[in-house]
């Protein structure tokens, strides 16, 4: 009776949160994308501090002691199991095709592929997609709400954060040993999964600081217009590229060719 108690609690609170950040994701509109920024840029600030003083040296000696193929075979195993989310999301978005791929994806890479640590399908050159609820949202017309830094997570925004939410409670592998009482193996394989997040992206985090005056600012407007792309499978929204070439001439901007085109 307790365990049915505390499940029906968790899928209160789960629809209480997509429901509520769902609406909350019409309140930000393309002129105030961020609307938290004084709050964004203090959380920014506590991650950036946390980073360089703690996960950044530890990514940065997992890397250095770590054999390439080990992290490559973690890596792998970490995105076998974010293919549950994509397959779920493929068909939240009426995707079959790409839903029986992704299928295909995780029982070949779970069997052949040794729980995941070896990407077998992408040897055969099997397309690996990426969906999750907060794309799903983005896709029947949900928008992206006002920006949001989470704690330790980074860039998101109201419509991510629920898709995270959402995601994390059904379709997370890595959530699973909790409800058996397991908590200890899913806090491990949880900072294990973030242990390799960071390990990808310590290039990446290294540009921003070098070529950015305004990291935050940098970071923000990248991952919108990431979001964005993944949304629309890749096409970059015009009004996005708009607020990025203000000053690029309108003739220019519509057929690149004829800026290149001397004057006759």
């Amino acid at each position: 009776m307790r365990i049915k108690t505390i499940k029906n609690y968790k899928t209160i609170i789960l629809a209480t949160c997509v429901l509520t950040l769902a609406a909350l994701s019409g309140c930000a509109t393309q002129s105030n994308k961020d609307p938290l920024e004084g709050f964004n840029r203090g959380v920014y600030k506590f991650n950036d501090v946390a980073d360089k003083a703690v996960i950044k040296p530890v990514a940065i000696a997992y890397k250095t002691i770590t054999p390439t193929p080990i992290r490559t075979g973690f890596n792998n195993f970490f995105s076998n199991l974010g293919s549950l989310t994509t397959v779920l999301n493929d068909l939240l978005q009426l995707k079959l095709a790409n839903a029986f791929t992704d299928a295909g994806r995780f029982v070949i890479n779970s069997t052949f592929g040794i729980a995941g640590f070896i990407d077998v399908a992408g040897k055969d050159n099997i397309r690996n997609h990426k969906e999750d609820f907060g794309q799903t949202l983005g896709y029947w017309g949900v928008g992206n709400g006002a920006y949001l830094v989470l704690p330790l997570l980074g860039p998101s925004s109201l419509r991510d954060t629920t898709g995270l939410v959402f995601d994390t409670f059904t379709t997370d592998p890595i959530t699973y040993p909790r409800n058996i009482g397991q908590i200890r193996l899913s806090n491990q394989l949880r900072a294990a999964q973030f242990l390799d997040k960071r390990t990808e992206l310590l290039t990446a985090s290294d540009l921003v600081d070098e070529a950015s005056l305004d990291p935050y600012a940098f970071t923000r407007d990248a991952y919108l217009q990431k979001r964005a792309s993944l949304v629309q499978d890749g096409l970059v929204p015009e009004e996005l590229i708009k607020d990025d070439f203000e000053d690029v001439d309108t003739e220019t901007a519509i057929d690149p060719v004829k800026a290149d085109t001397p004057a006759q």
